[in-house]
């Protein structure tokens, strides 16, 4: 492997093909639930984990479909899972981030992430970062994901 960082995450869909958002705090930015991996812990241990941290949302790898490894950034891959979110898991309003990291410049502990939102295909690049956009955009089509899960 070249040394590149690889994240893992989930791409939760509702039932209209919404692709769950979470803002990052303290950026302009929003992203799906993703992070990088604990020693020897596989790729699809740590979508799930990610999941539950950055949005209290639960549930079993029966559940995911594994899409494979995207070239995200110059400096970081993505192996990405999907799921089609359950109706107990529709209402965003109980979501909460247990992930935490200090806060500059004062070192207070603040939640990795701090809303949530469905967004609609059309209206990711209103609200995610331009390589999250550019992967939905040319290389993971939100349309197509909908209609295969």
């Amino acid at each position: 492997m070249s040394g590149r960082i690889v994240s893992c995450g989930v791409v939760l869909l509702d039932p209209q093909g919404r692709v769950l958002l979470a803002h990052a705090t303290q950026t302009s930015h929003w992203d799906i639930p993703k992070g990088h991996g604990e020693d020897g812990e596989a790729a699809h241990v740590t979508a799930l984990r990610e999941m539950a941290e950055e949005t209290g949302i639960v549930f079993g790898p029966e559940r995911l479909t594994d899409l494979g490894l995207f070239v995200f950034r110059r400096d970081k891959d993505l192996h990405l899972f999907a799921a089609r979110a359950q109706a107990c898991e529709l209402d965003l309003t109980q979501c909460r981030c247990e992930s935490f990291f200090p806060r500059l410049p004062d070192g207070l502990l603040i939640p990795e992430m701090d809303a949530y939102r469905w967004c609609a295909p059309d209206d990711v690049a209103r609200y995610a970062s331009r390589s999250l956009t550019r992967l939905f955009q040319t290389t993971l089509s939100l349309e197509q994901l909908h209609l295969s899960l």
